[in-house]
């Protein structure tokens, strides 16, 4: 398996998107291509490894942290042993019983909303439930619950509010926000200080390219994932994301980073 390591640091630059003339971005869609970036001193060092659409494991400092893992177990080879494994919500992409049998260890921390505990009475692990704004700390590492949910009264059904969770990861005053599952909600709106986010782009199940854009543009994290950008109807358009980022006012003080969440295992 190809892994993908990113040193992403509390100093983060700046990147600028282009402001586009147009009042509809034209683009051709694509496979975006595998980006790497580094910045040089370290607060807090991150190392991002995308697995797979909402699937990824990050380097924590000294910790590992598995964020909603399912598949199979070899796209984890060559991955640390987790000692936080956080699930979102209960959708299969996201929730997968038999995999967290294999990578649960003994020493790992399951954290999950409720309605993910309830659907994992077979596994033999201590959870730890997490309802929409709870936190827990382990080892220095803050792990707030975020409201993950859909607005459009036509999508309320994928996700209602109160089910799931994102999370924000805190230490030393470095936050990394999760979206999980979710449209541009009141909370995530609110978010303040966030130097890492993954924001979920497809329909119909959370955002479009330009509802992504928009909500980003408001809470401005400093570097900015796309992820979860695989709908009912294919990829979506990433590189629409970043026009309509660049033309959202505060949109050009984020830095987008695109990684390859759809690797083809061999």
């Amino acid at each position: 398996m190809k892994k993908l390591s990113i040193a992403v640091m509390a100093l983060l630059l700046m990147a600028a998107c282009k402001n586009q003339k147009s009042e509809q971005p034209v683009v051709e869609a694509e496979q975006p291509a595998e980006t790497e970036t580094a910045a040089p001193d370290a607060a807090v060092d991150l190392q991002v490894n995308p697995i797979m659409h909402a699937s990824m494991v990050l380097g924590w400092n000294e910790q590992t942290v598995y964020i909603d893992p399912v598949g199979e177990l070899s796209w984890y080879d060559g991955q640390p042993d987790a000692d936080i494994i956080l699930i979102t919500d209960i959708h299969r992409d996201h929730m997968d019983a038999e995999i967290l049998k294999e990578l649960i260890k003994e020493n790992t921390k399951l954290v999950v909303p409720q309605a993910v505990a309830d659907s994992l009475t077979s596994l033999q692990a201590e959870l730890i439930v997490l309802n929409n704004g709870e936190s827990t700390s382990h080892m220095g590492l803050n792990i707030e619950a975020i409201p993950m949910y859909n607005l459009r009264e036509e999508a309320m059904h994928f996700h209602p509010k109160g089910r799931g969770n994102g999370y924000v990861l805190e230490e030393d005053g470095f936050r990394t926000y999760i979206s999980g599952d979710t449209e541009g909600t009141p909370e995530m709106l609110a978010l303040e200080n966030i130097d890492v986010a993954f924001v979920s782009v497809n329909l119909p199940y959370t955002m479009s390219e330009k509802q992504a854009a928009e909500a980003v543009a408001v809470f401005q994290p400093k570097m900015l994932y796309p992820y979860h950008y695989r709908g009912s109807v294919g990829f979506s358009n990433m590189e629409a994301f970043k026009l309509w980022l660049g033309k959202q006012e505060g949109g050009q003080n984020v830095n987008v980073v695109q990684l390859d969440w759809y690797p083809t295992y061999q």
